[in-house]
């Protein structure tokens, strides 16, 4: 999963600029755009707990870009 987020913010670092300025829409783009690369790498649909997993990894992920622990 970690090779997936890495791939969806180095495709959209214009996104991940977007969130880390608090504008509208970024994190539902990126979001979207993980749980895409995690469907693609299971090669299935997620579940709801599997979506959420996705998201906190995500979120944990740019949060520590953020605080400049990346």
């Amino acid at each position: 999963m970690d090779e997936g987020i890495d791939q969806v913010l180095g495709a959209h670092p214009e996104q991940v600029e977007a969130w880390l300025a608090h504008r509208a829409g970024a994190w539902g783009f990126l979001a979207g755009q993980a749980v895409l690369a995690e469907r693609r790498r299971l090669g299935r649909g997620l579940t709801e707990s599997e979506r959420r997993v996705v998201w906190q990894a995500l979120w944990n992920r740019l949060s520590a870009l953020r605080a400049g622990d990346f």
